[in-house]
């Protein structure tokens, strides 16, 4: 995902010379090539990120179009004010880009660990919050953002967990994408950012079950959801982010809304900090993302409910 953000940036900067990006000291690597092929359309705005921000609201009330690229514990946690007041109240179309979004940063303990960004965005005018699964559908969320003329925040999770599309995505505004579709199910799986992955694995194992991508959580189309998850009898929500304010409470909030009275097990990060550093895989353990802790999680949920799923023979 990051390397085709990145390549897919370098194509955008060469098209357009007022395409210009910002970052606060860091992404070298991934930014090599831009430097290289487009060197007066990158600024290193040092450890200063909510200087940054007022900077890209600057270039963008001069005609440039600024993409802010950082960490997503700093962009856009550290900068939420910022972001609020000199992007959306002025409604200035600058792209920001969350790197590293939920606990992908496991060893450099919770200062570098966004489970809330969804939440604290979520409520502020203005904003579009985009957040892909794979390479494919993080092209299609640049394409989006750089036709919005509103802020945009993507936010890019694990970038080397595999793919969920096979083929280029063509998404539009608000739309969820199908990963594995079936007409009628006993369980769909909705998922958003790179935990779409683990929804495919754990899905095959049940005989009936759909899969779907979830890559704009603002704004999103409600009338879509609602079709998809009337034709289920129970729906599991996962996100690498705080069971508060993310997919699962916007999946709840539309099913209140039209009345949809089904059984929805959310999973995500629960009301906790990392208590220990290690690598990724040790901390989706210790915060039970992990597979085998999901579908612990689905089953007491399905036992609680009394709900009565078939599995794939074996």
């Amino acid at each position: 995902m990051r390397n085709t953000f990145a390549n897919y940036l370098i194509e955008a900067a060469r098209l357009d010379e007022k395409v210009v990006l910002l970052t606060g000291d860091h992404g070298y690597a991934l930014f090599d090539e831009f430097r290289k092929l487009c060197p007066n359309q990158y600024f290193n705005a040092g450890i200063a990120e909510q200087n940054m921000i007022g900077v890209s609201a600057g270039l963008a009330k001069t005609g440039f179009k600024p993409i802010v690229y950082g960490l997503s514990a700093f962009i856009p946690i550290r900068v939420l004010e910022q972001i609020k007041i000199d992007l959306c109240y002025e409604n200035l179309p600058v792209i920001l880009i969350g790197d590293g979004a939920g606990i992908v940063y496991s060893a450099l303990g919770t200062s570098h660990q966004s489970t809330e960004d969804i939440a604290a965005l979520r409520g502020i005018p203005n904003i579009i919050i985009l957040s892909p699964a794979d390479a494919s559908e993080m092209r299609a969320c640049f394409k989006l953002a750089q036709e919005s003329e509103q802020t945009v925040y993507i936010r890019v999770g694990k970038a080397d967990l595999g793919s969920v599309h096979d083929m280029p995505v063509d998404l539009k505004m608000g739309q969820i994408i199908p990963v594995k579709k079936e007409a009628k199910t006993d369980i769909v799986f909705i998922g958003t950012g790179s935990i779409v992955v683990s929804a495919l694995e754990i899905a095959s194992k049940y005989s009936n079950s759909s899969v779907w991508s979830v890559p704009c959580l603002k704004p999103i189309d409600k009338k879509q959801i609602v079709e998809v998850i009337l034709n289920s009898k129970v729906i599991v929500t996962l996100e690498e982010h705080s069971i508060y304010g993310g997919l699962g409470s916007i999946i709840s909030e539309i099913a209140s809304e039209f009345n949809v009275k089904l059984p929805i097990c959310t999973i995500g990060i629960n009301d906790k900090f990392s208590t220990y550093c290690g690598n990724y895989k040790y901390l989706l353990e210790e915060h039970e993302l992990d597979i085998l802790s999901i579908e612990k999680k689905i089953n007491d949920f399905f036992l609680l409910h009394n709900l009565v799923i078939s599995f794939v023979s074996q």
